[in-house]
């Protein structure tokens, strides 16, 4: 059987029937400028290289089917342009609710909610250590009042929502779910995701609240509930992105990524849930840096480890359980303060390689935000990087356009040997989990940091503006968004008229249930804590009576 052979029924029995529900765009007759028509996907014949079918299938395949490498979809792009989903979120969730209306408008086609550091800890914004951070990197969230308003004329039966929130995951879940039935909403009719992925906090971030095995039960709990409630949801986004960001290479990101993964699905295992009820809606998410071929070569690389991992470990046969769907982030890490309008044309790089790469969903950075939150028309021009790629690159036109190059293929099995190597460790370790508790993850991303930083201040790698092509005299950026102090007081405010306002002996009913369900090792909460949000018990009250019952983290020292 020839590799064309092979294409030839990859056409007929993947392609066709995806066909006959979503067609491609221009009915299918793509072209390049000078009107030469492009394919859907290439192979190695069309260039004159024949290659054995056997190593083709098994390395390659064919875009939509195992191993994956070349994208989970047969059509990618030429069906449907990936999701435009700009993260953003702060001040109040008015001021959040009118920049997400904007950017709707603007042509974004997902949202995705960005947490101030009290909610993303689980503090109501009244709280001591919540002082000075109300609405400053996110949106405020105490209670379904304010998501209430977050959401106020946005419909969430057609738009999907992604929720960087983690240790307090399953609450913000509940409020939506409240807020959705409010709209009149079915829970099968919402679609996105809760990042919900507390192992990389442990790592990278900092934002956990309590001990890993509590946690890990909070995040199985959420797996069986979307399983028997929101067949749309994706319980979690196992997250590279932060990983990357704590300075952590390509490999690493892989890797560790993957390792948690591994984790996460042992857990929902062990809960009797069977590997296919479940994988199917775990999503994952990266970063993507300046290296344009090997952050390429690092997606793919990511989607075959996947699916040989779900296969050959877990025994999972689902097509939807062996493909990796994931949401990507240009770098915050590679953005400078120096110079700030030379982002721009970063992010387009980022962003590039990311679509290079098969991303399913894409949030571009904006030019100023490594000196603030970006303003609109920061915002503006991110957005735009994204659709001028979509509408007028041609890279959109043909499934995975760098297939075949000997650098991107050499770089893929490269990454994934390397990453498999970082596996192999782990699982001698007895795991992700234990590799956490003892530090090995944290000292590889500090070394791989500390070498980074070191061949900058050397000189050898060359950050445009910072370490060569400087300017004596410095070059600002636009205007800046500025954080308003008065966010504060005014959520505060609202906050103690919620609590007037609601009733009381209900909320105390509700969250004592919830206490109880806590302490039952067996129980599900994510039912009492719909109920705790119903009743407006806040995010605070019920972080406290899971922390009452769960203890509280605290990182040890050196780790």
């Amino acid at each position: 059987m020839s590799v064309h052979n092979e294409r030839e029924r990859w056409q007929r029995d993947v392609v066709e029937p995806v066909l006959r529900k979503h067609a491609e765009r221009g009915d299918g007759v793509l072209t390049t400028t000078s009107g030469i028509p492009l394919q859907r996907a290439y192979i190695p014949d069309d260039a004159g290289f024949p290659m054995d079918a056997g190593l083709y299938m098994d390395r390659l395949g064919f875009p939509g089917e195992y191993p994956f490498t070349r994208g989970v979809q047969p059509t990618m792009y030429r069906g449907r342009y990936w999701t435009m989903r700009q993260y953003a979120g702060f001040g109040t969730a008015r001021e959040s609710n009118e920049r997400y209306r904007y950017l709707l408008d603007a042509g974004q086609t997902g949202l995705s909610v960005a947490f101030d550091l009290p909610t993303q800890i689980g503090y109501d914004s009244d709280h001591p250590l919540a002082y000075g951070e109300v609405g400053k990197v996110g949106v405020a969230v105490d209670s379904l009042a304010d998501m209430e308003i977050l959401f106020n004329e946005i419909p969430l039966d057609r738009v999907s929502t992604s929720m960087t929130i983690n240790a307090p995951a399953a609450i913000l879940l509940a409020m939506y779910i409240v807020v959705a039935e409010k709209q009149g909403v079915s829970r099968d009719e919402l679609r996105g995701t809760i990042q919900n992925d507390i192992l990389k906090e442990y790592v990278a971030r900092g934002t956990f609240m309590f001990p890993p095995e509590p946690s890990m039960r909070l995040i199985t709990n959420t797996f069986s509930f979307c399983t028997r409630e929101l067949p749309r949801w994706n319980s979690i986004s196992i997250s590279g992105y932060h990983i990357r960001e704590a300075g952590a290479t390509a490999v690493q990101e892989v890797a560790f990524t993957l390792a948690d993964a591994i984790a996460y699905v042992d857990a929902a295992l062990s809960t009797g849930l069977t590997v296919d009820e479940f994988a199917g809606r775990l999503s994952f998410f990266f970063s993507a840096g300046s290296d344009l071929l090997e952050e390429v070569a690092k997606f793919r690389a990511a989607r075959r480890m996947w699916a040989k991992i779900l296969k050959e470990r877990y025994g999972a046969t689902s097509a939807k359980s062996l493909s990796m769907r994931f949401h990507t982030q240009t770098t915050g890490a590679g953005l400078t303060a120096q110079q700030p309008d030379n982002n721009v044309v970063r992010v387009a790089l980022h962003a590039l390689a990311a679509v290079l790469g098969g991303t399913q969903s894409l949030h571009t950075n904006s030019r100023d935000e490594a000196l603030s939150l970006p303003t609109e028309e920061s915002v503006q021009i991110a957005l735009r990087t994204q659709q001028i790629i979509a509408l007028e690159s041609g890279v959109s036109n043909t499934v995975d356009p760098l297939a075949g190059s000997w650098v991107v293929e050499s770089l893929t099995s490269e990454i994934e040997s390397r990453a498999q190597e970082y596996l192999d460790r782990i699982d001698g370790d007895g795991g992700m989990v234990r590799a956490i508790e003892n530090g090995m993850v944290q000292r590889e991303i500090e070394d791989a940091a500390y070498r980074y930083q070191r061949e900058i201040e050397d000189k050898e790698r060359l950050i445009v503006g910072v370490n060569c092509h400087s300017n004596d005299r410095s070059i600002s950026c636009h205007d800046v968004m500025r954080h308003n102090p008065e966010v504060q007081h005014a959520q505060q405010q609202r906050l103690k008229e919620v609590r007037e306002q609601r009733d009381g002996a209900a909320v105390e009913r509700s969250l004592r249930v919830l206490e109880d369900a806590a302490k039952d090792p067996k129980a599900d909460v994510m039912d009492p804590i719909i109920d705790c949000v119903r009743r407006y018990a806040t995010l605070g009250e019920i972080s406290d009576r899971l922390r009452a019952v769960f203890g509280e983290h605290r990182q040890h020292a050196g780790m």
